[in-house]
């Protein structure tokens, strides 16, 4: 596997970890500030997951991907 793909690979575990964190953080707040703060953390942690998600595709459609 290519060090490219490689590290597709860890940003979307990280995205998926980022998802989880905001979700748990978002159930377990105890202000508002706390929310926006999750709220931010999970729409980056998405907008990430899609970006990284549209590079792995374009890796398959080059044959670089295994």
């Amino acid at each position: 596997m290519k060090p490219c793909d490689q590290n597709l690979i860890e940003t979307l575990k990280l995205t998926e970890q980022m998802i989880a964190l905001a979700t748990k953080g978002y159930e377990e707040r105890e202000d508002d500030s706390c929310a926006i703060l999750y709220g931010i953390l999970l729409d980056a942690a998405f907008k990430i997951q899609e970006l990284a998600e549209k590079e792995k595709l374009a890796h398959m459609k080059k044959g670089w991907w295994r």
